[in-house]
């Protein structure tokens, strides 16, 4: 049972087909699953996230929107994941979408102290930092570590899941709680599972 770990999704890296993916992620009994497919359409993304949903309701395990709140308010979904960069800029609309929704939470991906504690003074509910360690998916970027972790997490009074560079069983999952992190985000090694 992986309950401090939050899976990101990101279809490209499945080596089976994205749906049965999802279902063996699933098994796994994570926190929550972020369906974050940034490439889609608005419109192709709800029509997947329906089907992410199904499977994910029937597991029990919580799905997470990521950026398109109307989607997850057609769906019935309370907790959505958006970038500090939407946050500022869509701010107002953003507040009054959310506000639209019943007990919502927002979780907010931010990358410095400064960024974690302007997330929580608008409203986010957890955030995620990072990348603490190496990761293929930021090919090329130094690490931001676990000074950093920590500084994040000693700067704001919500839950910080650490990302980047983490797997299901490599120990970094218990080393960034240590360091003050709620849990984990895991992206690679969800959707290679």
């Amino acid at each position: 049972m992986l309950n401090d770990v939050i899976a990101v999704t990101n279809r490209k890296l499945s080596q089976r087909p994205f749906l049965e993916q999802i279902k063996r992620v699933c098994q796994l009994r994570p926190e929550a699953i972020i369906l974050r497919e940034k490439d889609l359409s608005e419109t192709e993304y709800a029509k997947l996230a329906e089907e992410v949903y199904n499977i994910t309701t029937s597991y029990d395990v919580r799905l997470i929107i990521h950026t398109y709140i109307n989607v997850a308010r057609e769906l019935g979904i309370n907790t959505v994941h958006v970038s500090l960069h939407n946050m500022r800029e869509y701010r107002k609309e953003f507040i009054d979408n959310v506000n639209k929704i019943n007990n919502i939470k927002t979780g907010c991906s931010i990358h410095s102290v400064e960024e974690a504690v302007e997330a929580r003074n608008m409203g986010a509910s957890y955030i995620t930092a990072g990348h603490v360690y190496v990761t293929d998916c930021k090919k090329g970027l130094a690490p931001r570590g676990l000074d950093f972790l920590k500084n994040v997490c000693d700067s704001v009074d919500i839950p910080v899941y650490a990302i980047g560079g983490i797997n299901i069983d490599d120990g970094r999952r218990k080393e960034v709680k240590k360091y003050g992190a709620a849990g984990s985000c895991i992206m690679s090694g969800m959707m290679k599972v």
